[in-house]
Formats: structure tokens, C-alpha cells, sequence
């Protein structure tokens, strides 16, 4: 019973997601500009939000736009589903499978998402500045009266010689799209008969730098790749593939020691796949150099090691903890910003004395709840603080196995993937997605993994 009430809390309606864009100055004339300030002013408050991520995708989606003239300003023109990232680069899901454009959002003005970054802010006025992701010399300035913070956060290379250099992330489309493009390269590489034994192992040899769910999930999905479909594809190669993780401490250390135990057995029987206690203090073009002297030779490095705040965040005078975040209320105002009209959420922002954990289901809570909050004109009253209670965690380690904990229960093996697949499966953005996806895994199932390599 505890499971199906697990599995049904996942299944209600009502989720939320993305990020706004604005109104560019430029208008075709005075007077037109004029008119439609004045409307808006009358009628509707400018909400400006950054960011197209979980945080900022909840706004969006739960935002009354009758009362909110929305605004997006954001370098992605898609919400992603992250949880699901790890599966397009072997080619279990496909890209667009797990994306979202953000203009499918119900805007009331088409020409309110702005496909930019933003390079500054001035709070005196009001103002945040973009320049144009298509057209880089094309800066311009947009006025809000509200604003949101939701610009998440860049992987963190703790100053490690070579990361930025040689190293992959698995944060964005794109970087799933170079790690698959790198394996396919490694693979046809290795087959080829000029290829020396040495040569072929490095190719084949892939090192993840971190135990997370990020690098636990994409190792299960690499896994998962040269079990079911390299001994079809490759038949040369069958057996001599190999993934090492690398990680300072535990594997999976937010979840309970029991389901971090059985993760790690269940790793370690894998044929090929090595766990290595350790830090890595360089990174070369084809090696991995660990802090006992260890040098790996490998063909890929996928980096997945903790959280680091972008440049737009570093550079905003406001407060900020230890790790770069800005520093909220739990109403989620900027501390210390006198207009109270600035917010921040999502993993650029951390709320003082109640610091949560930078994962999506706390994002989307987050933003869903800031929404109703502006929904009701900021009643502090009405709404109450922010409150967070943790509805699960779960993370697949391949072969049709996960792990699963939530308050009630954890439970572990194909019973813990079903609840994966069916969780993720629920919480997609769209009916489009939850129709795409479940199509993929059929395809995969009948026909195997689609290995294309793409420009």
C-alpha cells in the first residue's frame, strides 16, 4: 500500500516548468510605444524571468498572466528534462524526446521570449541587460517591475588542470550530443585495422569523475549500451569495452546506506566496470592523472562533480553563501534588496538558514510555489513561507535495476525501475513528451539503440 501511494503522489496533475523573455524598447513607433506602456502599466505588472530550467520553467507555467505581462530571457529556447538526459547519449531516448519549447508556453505576446543572455543588471532602474545569442552585437535593455533569478548553475571543476579543455559535462542537449558523438568516434575508430591493441583500449576505455546520480545514471546507461548492443554492432569488440568512476568518497551519498551498498555490488559484478576511491588532479587529452600518481589512459572523461555559480551570478552585488548562491528569504527575495521585487530560485539561489539540496524536484517546488506567491500579490499571509518535504529520490544503476527512497519506504532491483520509469514518465512537461518517450523505450526494446553519429 505505502508503494501505491508513492506511485499515485507522483501521478497527480500539476507540475510546472520554464522561463520568461521581454519586450525589446524598440518599437515601430512613439506613439505606439507610448499606448501600449500605458496599458501596461494599468493593466498588468512586467515580470521578467531568466532562466529556462526547472526553476524558472514552474514560474512560467504557474504564473497568472492576466495579471502578469511574462517576459522570458533565456540562451535555451527549451525546458529540459534532466532526469532523463543521461539516456540520450547512447541513444536510448532521443534528444527532442526530452525538450519542450519554450513558445509552446501559453504566452500572451509572441514576442515575449528573448533568445539571449543576460550580461548585467541595474536595480536602480529597474533594468536587466541581454545581448543576442544569434546576433552577439545586438545588446539591448529590458525594464521589469518584477523579476526572477533563475539561471541555475555551471558544473564545477574545482581549478583541475584539463577539465575545461578536455573534459565533457552532462548538463545541457549539446553535451549529450558530444558524448555520444565521442563514443560512436571512439568506437568506429577502434574497429579499424590500423588500430594497435594499446590504442584500441584507450578508445574503449570511458572515466567518469563523479559518484552522483548524473554519473551513476550515465554509467547504468553505458552499461546498459555495451551489454545489449556493442556484442550486436561491434562483435570485434565484444568484451574488451571498459568504464572506471572515480569518486572521492561514497557513490549516491544523499541516499540511505543500504540502497548506497547494494548500488555498489551491483556495480562491481559488472564485467568492465571499476570503482576507484580517489580525486583526480589533471586531466590530459587522453588520460586521467589520479592524486596517488595513477595515470588512466581513456577516450572519454565525463566530468559530473558538484555545482559552481555562472559569471551573471558572481557578478551581482548581492549577498551570497559560501558557494556562490544567492541568498533568499523563504518567500525567496533577494536578502538585503530594498525594492523586494527581485526573486531568486533554483540552484543559483540558497535560502538563509534553510539551505535544500540542488536537485530538480526542489526547483520545481520552488518555482511553483514563488508563482502562486506573485499569483497573490505577495501575500506573505495567504501563502506562508516556502516549506519543502522531500517526496523521494531515485536513480537507475542499468540492467533493469534502480534504487528508490522516499519517506515512507526504499526498495531496490526491477521493481525500483518500474517506479523510475513510471515517475519520470508522469512528470514530463507535455503529452508530447509522455507520447515521445515511451515510443523510444519501445524502439529500443525491438530494434536497439540508435548509434547515428550527428553534425
Amino acid at each position: 500500500m505505502q508503494t501505491k501511494a508513492f506511485l499515485m503522489s507522483w501521478l497527480r496533475p500539476g507540475s510546472g516548468w520554464l522561463c520568461l523573455d521581454h519586450r525589446i524598447s524598440q518599437v515601430r513607433s512613439k506613439t505606439s510605444f507610448a499606448r501600449l506602456s500605458t496599458t501596461v502599466t494599468q493593466q498588468r505588472k512586467s515580470l521578467v524571468v531568466l532562466g529556462t530550467g526547472w526553476s524558472s520553467y514552474s514560474v512560467i507555467k504557474t504564473i497568472d498572466k492576466k495579471l502578469f505581462d511574462l517576459i522570458v530571457v533565456s540562451p535555451r529556447n527549451h525546458f529540459l528534462f534532466t532526469p532523463l538526459l543521461a539516456s540520450t547519449t547512447v541513444g536510448t531516448l532521443e534528444f527532442r524526446s526530452i525538450i519542450e519549447p519554450v513558445r509552446n508556453t501559453s504566452f500572451r505576446e509572441p514576442g515575449h521570449f528573448h533568445f539571449s543572455f543576460t550580461t548585467g543588471l541595474d536595480t536602480t532602474k529597474q533594468e536587466v541587460f541581454c545581448k543576442s545569442v544569434i546576433k552577439p552585437d545586438l545588446e539591448y535593455s529590458i525594464s521589469y517591475d518584477k523579476l526572477v533569478i533563475g539561471v541555475g548553475a555551471l558544473t564545477n571543476t574545482f581549478g583541475v588542470p584539463g577539465v575545461e579543455e578536455h573534459a565533457f559535462f552532462l548538463k545541457e542537449i549539446a553535451d549529450a550530443r558530444r558524448i555520444r558523438n565521442r563514443i560512436v568516434n571512439n568506437y568506429e575508430l577502434a574497429v579499424q585495422t590500423n588500430t594497435d591493441h594499446l590504442e584500441r583500449g584507450r578508445l574503449l576505455h570511458i572515466v567518469i569523475v563523479g559518484g552522483g546520480p548524473t554519473g551513476v545514471e550515465f554509467g547504468a546507461e553505458l552499461y546498459d549500451f555495451i551489454e545489449e548492443d556493442v556484442s550486436r554492432l561491434y562483435q570485434k569488440l565484444k568484451g574488451q569495452a571498459k568504464v572506471t568512476l572515480v569518486e572521492s568518497n561514497k557513490i549516491l551519498s544523499s541516499f540511505d546506506g543500504r540502497l548506497q551498498s547494494y548500488a555498489e555490488k551491483k556495480l562491481k559484478q559488472r564485467e568492465g566496470f571499476e570503482m576507484i576511491r580517489s580525486s583526480v588532479v589533471e586531466v590530459t587529452k587522453d588520460s586521467v592523472k589520479l592524486k596517488n600518481g595513477t595515470v588512466i589512459p581513456c577516450g572519454l572523461v565525463v566530468w559530473s562533480t558538484g555545482l559552481a555559480p555562472r559569471a551573471f551570478t558572481t557578478a551581482l552585488n548581492f549577498p551570497k553563501n559560501k558557494n556562490g548562491q544567492i541568498l533568499t528569504d523563504k518567500f525567496f527575495r533577494v536578502k538585503d534588496e530594498p525594492s523586494g521585487s527581485i526573486f531568486a530560485i533554483g540552484d543559483c539561489a540558497d535560502i538563509e538558514d534553510m539551505t535544500l539540496p540542488c536537485t530538480a524536484q526542489v526547483a520545481e517546488r520552488e518555482g511553483r510555489y514563488l508563482g502562486k506567491f506573485l499569483n497573490s500579490g505577495c501575500d506573505e499571509k495567504e501563502c506562508g513561507p516556502f516549506r519543502f518535504s522531500s517526496m523521494g529520490m531515485l536513480t537507475y544503476i542499468g540492467h533493469y535495476h534502480a534504487i528508490t527512497e522516499t519517506p515512507q519506504v526504499k526498495f531496490k532491483g526491477i521493481t525500483s525501475w518500474l517506479v523510475w520509469r513510471s515517475a519520470y514518465l508522469t512528470r514530463l512537461g507535455s503529452w508530447r513528451l509522455r507520447m515521445q518517450v515511451p515510443l523510444d523505450w519501445l524502439k529500443t526494446v525491438l530494434f536497439g539503440r540508435d548509434i547515428s553519429r550527428l553534425e
